[in-house]
């Protein structure tokens, strides 16, 4: 039995958290800080300067704690490229807009679908996109680099070793072949492959505290780094630590800026459409896991404002199941998507359908019901997306809802109408990417909470989906 505190650094799109954890997997602190990227040379990049300092002090609130092991956890669209024991450009943020005939000329050279599970994203949501652009603006860029993925780059920082770990490289990035267990042969041909630190398991101990570290934050210099893993594989994890979860045909639907369906399916692969943000995750183990996604977490933010809480926060509630009905009653809803270029239905341009078709800026902010209204749509709106998404990659016994959405009642108890074959459960315990962090230093570690099996949403659901699918059609 491990003993000792534990540091879990959480380093997502727009949130950095970083928690306590005791021997026993009780969460003891919690710390965070927003992100934004910066504009360098006139690219917006990861605050990787930002992030560093806020770390430091936050890793100093912990001086006077038993802490034993720091584990890191990051999205999975980003690279860091060091040279010299530094980075030798700021790592690009993943919505940074590439030209469109550096994206053309990087397709070229991308293997298949069928390779390699990675999709063609917009942006540089495709790792390879990234690298392709740096070495378009400057041939030299990656010379002498030893590049590693996001989440490794915090190991780094603060052990000084540099490592690679699978379900980061094998997220979308078009650099890995899930049923090989190897780069890609775009990776291998074009040299980058080779550019990649060690590869090692998530859960290997890389290092202890740079000697600068543990001077700065006061934390002992024993304490073990691990490399790390990509954050919705760190939900997997953590979910796979409940009985009903663990060894069954079951989907964790993981809630944050992205909604990302993750399926360990006990049959054999299904087959995936890769234009509609369909995609090979692989896990710790290595081993593909069919996913689906799209980014709720920023339609709903967009239509509601920045605090996406007010679809969760506990109190409303009962006043946002109250607004459902007549939401049924009058099929106001909205069509996909906010996001373009991401989730099942890409290509089309999102618009409000019935009492609101005007928009919801059209809702008078001074009315509290309509207010109400609105949240309660964006909920139905992101679980009619699961439900499609979910379908896509054959989900069908369990499905567990994680992450801040999973409080939102409207959301996870229509999608619960929706699939009325599928268990559909959530997780009365928090911060379930960091308990699947904890779960790599003690496997036989089990959540503290209980699952919660959902309760149906009351209501002729059925019929708002269909009349939401005949406009989708009309729509294309």
């Amino acid at each position: 039995m491990p003993t000792g505190a534990t540091i879990v650094i959480d380093l997502g799109k727009t949130l950095s958290k970083v928690t306590l954890w005791d021997e026993a997997g009780r969460l003891l602190d919690r710390q965070t800080r927003p992100n934004a990227p910066v504009v360098i040379d006139g690219l917006h990049c990861l605050d990787t300067d930002g992030i560093g300092r806020w770390l430091i002090e936050a890793l100093s609130q912990y001086a006077g704690h038993p802490v034993r092991t720091i584990v890191p956890v990051g999205h999975a669209a980003a690279v860091a490229a060091i040279r010299d024991d530094r980075l030798a450009f700021p790592p690009l943020d993943y919505e940074q807009q590439v030209p469109e005939a550096i994206l053309a000329t990087y397709r070229a050279q991308c293997d298949p679908f069928e390779v390699t599970g990675s999709p063609a994203l917009p942006c540089g949501l495709n790792l390879g996109a990234q690298l392709w652009w740096a070495q378009q603006r400057d041939p030299d860029a990656l010379a002498a680099t030893t590049l590693m993925p996001w989440a490794q780059y915090w190991a780094w920082f603060l052990s000084g070793s540099a490592v690679s770990e699978v379900t980061s490289l094998g997220c979308h990035s078009d650099l890995w072949c899930p049923q090989e267990a190897d780069f890609s042969p775009m990776a291998h041909r074009l040299g980058w492959a080779a550019r990649f630190a060690p590869l090692v398991f998530a859960g290997d101990v890389v290092g202890t505290l740079r000697p600068a570290i543990a001077q700065n934050t006061g934390l002992p210099a024993t304490v073990r780094v691990l490399a790390g893993l990509h954050d919705s594989n760190a939900a997997l994890h953590a979910a796979r630590g409940f009985p009903q979860i663990a060894g069954s045909d079951a989907t964790v639907l993981s809630t944050g800026t992205w909604f990302i369906a993750m399926r360990r399916p006990a049959t054999a692969l299904p087959a995936l459409p890769p234009g509609r943000d369909c995609l090979i995750n692989v896990d710790i183990e290595g081993r593909p896991v069919p996913s689906a996604r799209f980014m709720g977490g920023r339609e709903i933010e967009s239509v509601i404002g920045i605090d996406t809480r007010r679809v969760d926060i506990k109190p409303d509630q009962p006043a946002l199941l109250a607004a459902v009905p007549d939401l049924l009653a009058s099929g106001t809803m909205l069509l996909p998507t906010l996001a373009p270029g991401c989730g099942p239905f890409p290509d089309l341009t999102a618009r409000w359908l019935g009492d609101c078709a005007d928009g919801p800026e059209e809702w008078p902010e001074d009315w509290p019901e309509e207010w109400y209204a609105r949240r309660a749509a964006m909920c139905l709106y992101a679980a009619l997306v699961a439900d499609v998404a979910l379908d896509l990659i054959g989900s069908r016994e369990s499905l567990l809802i994680e992450g801040r959405f999973a409080e939102a009642e409207v959301f996870v108890r229509a999608l619960a109408a929706l699939r009325p074959q599928t268990c559909v459960m959530t997780a009365n315990a928090h911060n379930d990417v960091s308990f699947g962090a904890l779960r790599l230093i003690d496997p036989a570690l089990r959540p503290q909470g209980a699952l919660r099996r959902v309760e149906p949403l009351c209501g002729d659901i059925d019929s708002y989906r269909q009349r939401w699918h005949a406009a989708l059609e009309n729509a294309r």
